[in-house]
């Protein structure tokens, strides 16, 4: 591919201003590592690698174990068919019952199968929306690292602008010196002059805030000294149907598409509420009954146990079947979730691809307007010594300069930031 290379100068106020040069894999580097957006999604695939085990799903053994013991005072008055009658008031007795059980599902209809697939497709979506949001993060950083050059580009523009109204200055007082100008040509130029170092001045504001809003996606201090490589560089090899056909790398069109396939898993799980489940069932259990009056002084029993549990289904009113149709419109919206990304990232593709295609063309005609201009600003700078060109003809050529460098510069900016949106779309920034 063939690359545009544009090298903007930019002329600071104080080589102290700035501490350390950012180059841009550092700043991208700073913000990946320092994002708390991706920190918390991160910690949600933390969760869902932590979900997706069989055991969430209900496909393992439980094991459980009960202890109560109650101890008791008692009246006792009994009256036996023998005749004999025992009363007894404040008599002591205990109820010890403990057991482990052991419950292992044989069969729900394959439901811990569809829930366990469930889970590792919300893994895997959890996965894609760090990606995307690492994307995301990658782009905002470049655009505004880039901004930021294109605001010291602007410098670079009223830099030279002043340089030709001190000539400007020093040319109309040469003249006045020997009587060949007026105070009007000497006001207005210092005027102009004055004008133009106010407005390097509120320049030179509007770079550091481009940079404290840089600093600001890198999640540092926003007081952190930092000065900025003026260097942009443009793909030019960019093919629109290369971008088409591969959007559905798009990080966010993936998370769509395991959307659909978690809300699959939910239908089957949902009709297979309507089988029935069985259950195995084993443990041991003791049981220890003791009295100090009544007929029964002790009773104590043990042992293991093993049988099996069968639950079926049959009426609740619809809820399943209801519950199911739920489900299966779920999946179809998100499948629809998915055509409307699709729809819209192919529209927003093609879209930026125009702009990227209209800011390369009109590129290579600014590079031959700045020539001209320049000539043109040098030429009329010349006669107006010579007295052949007025003040105003040096302003307006001065003003035609500044537009065209600003243009320029713009015209750079909105291709980079057009080619950085058409790698995003496809998942390609790095």
């Amino acid at each position: 591919m063939k690359k545009y290379t544009l090298v903007l100068f930019v002329l600071f106020l104080s080589p102290t201003l700035f501490s350390q040069t950012l180059s841009l894999p550092d700043a991208v580097s700073i913000a990946l590592k320092n994002n708390l957006d991706i920190e918390v999604l991160k910690n949600n695939v933390q969760i869902a690698d932590i979900n997706n085990h069989i055991s969430i799903a209900g496909g393992r053994p439980t094991v459980t174990a009960t202890i109560n013991d109650n101890e008791q005072i008692t009246n006792v008055n009994q009256k036996l068919n023998t005749g004999v009658e025992i009363r007894r008031n404040g008599a002591a007795a205990n109820q010890l019952n403990s057991n482990v059980t052991a419950t292992i599902l044989l069969y729900n209809g394959n439901r811990v199968k569809f829930f366990k697939k469930r889970l590792e497709q919300v893994e895997l979506q959890s996965l894609q929306l760090v990606n995307a949001q690492v994307q995301n993060t990658i782009a905002a950083v470049m655009t505004k690292y880039y901004d930021v050059i294109r605001q010291q580009a602007y410098t670079r523009t009223i830099d030279q602008s002043i340089d030709v109204a001190q000539k400007r200055l020093e040319i109309v007082k040469a003249q006045q010196s020997v009587g060949l100008a007026n105070n009007a040509d000497l006001f207005q130029s210092q005027i102009d002059l004055n004008t133009l170092y106010q407005t390097k001045q509120s320049q030179q504001l509007i770079i550091e805030q481009a940079k404290t809003d840089l600093l600001l996606l890198m999640n540092v201090r926003p007081d952190t000294l930092i000065s900025v490589k003026d260097t942009i560089t443009v793909e030019r090899g960019i093919v629109l149907n290369d971008i088409l056909k591969k959007l559905d790398r798009n990080a966010e069109l993936m998370a769509a598409d395991y959307q659909i396939r978690i809300a699959e898993q939910l239908v089957k799980e949902t009709t297979a509420l309507r089988y029935p489940s069985l259950r195995a069932n084993a443990g041991y259990s003791y049981n220890r009954n003791q009295q100090a009056a009544g007929l029964t002084l002790l009773n104590q029993s043990s042992g293991p146990l093993i049988g099996l549990s069968l639950s079926i289904p049959i009426y609740n009113g619809g809820i399943f079947k209801r519950q199911e149709q739920i489900a299966g419109i779920n999946a179809k919206n998100a499948d629809l979730q998915k055509s409307i990304l699709m729809r819209n990232f192919s529209n927003t593709a093609v879209r930026t691809y125009q702009a990227y295609t209209m800011s390369l063309q009109q590129l290579d005609e600014q590079k031959k307007n700045i020539d001209l201009a320049k000539q043109l600003l040098d030429l009329t700078l010349q006669r107006f010594q010579l007295r052949q060109a007025t003040i105003v003809e040096v302003r307006q050529a001065q003003q035609s300069f500044e537009n065209i460098g600003y243009t320029f510069t713009n015209l750079s900016f909105a291709a980079k930031a057009a080619e950085i949106e058409l790698l995003r779309l496809i998942n390609e920034l790095k």
